[in-house]
């Protein structure tokens, strides 16, 4: 069975720890937020972890263009939604920082940042649009990782097929 590059393995499985660090920030700024102990460095700390989401999703595609990926095992209706689900993770992974990028932009926190004063912090976000967009891609993005690692899970253990060697380092030879 063909695999994918190894610098697409360490970007899948670096994506996957960025963004579970980006998403208990993302929790703890919310929670610090609404307890009136949101901090700049808070919120800088995980815009900086997204943009990484950004820069790794980005380098995966060029990769992805340049290295190839394995065939698909089969091209069954599960298949294809498998290869769409997996476009859509992109998309998300794509989306979400933006959608990050722009919530700042549109609301208090830009001001609070540029000016380095915490107090200028929103204490909610009423009527920044980005705001509902980013937290329904997290959402989104939560749902289809769970559908792709249940996916994966299946193949691995029901179907018995060894597809998750596609994404290990190690050689089985």
């Amino acid at each position: 069975m063909s695999k994918y590059s190894n610098r697409m393995i360490l970007i899948h499985w670096l994506t996957l720890i960025v963004l579970v660090v980006a998403w208990f920030l993302g929790d703890i700024v919310h929670d610090a937020r609404h307890e009136g102990g949101a901090t700049l460095g808070g919120y800088l700390i995980h815009s900086v972890v997204g943009a990484a989401v950004l820069l790794l999703t980005i380098a995966r595609l060029m990769f992805r263009s340049k290295d190839g990926v394995p065939a698909p095992l089969g091209n069954t209706p599960m298949d294809k939604m498998a290869k769409g689900i997996q476009h859509l993770i992109y998309l998300v992974l794509i989306l979400l920082p933006v959608s990050g990028t722009m919530q700042v932009l549109t609301s208090d926190v830009g001001s609070a940042l540029m000016a380095g004063d915490a107090a200028l912090l929103p204490a909610k976000f009423e009527g920044v649009v980005a705001h509902e967009v980013h937290e329904v891609l997290v959402n989104v993005l939560i749902v289809l990782v769970l559908v792709h690692v249940l996916g994966a899970l299946k193949h691995q253990f029901v179907m018995k097929d060894n597809i998750m060697d596609r994404m290990s380092l190690r050689d089985k030879k």
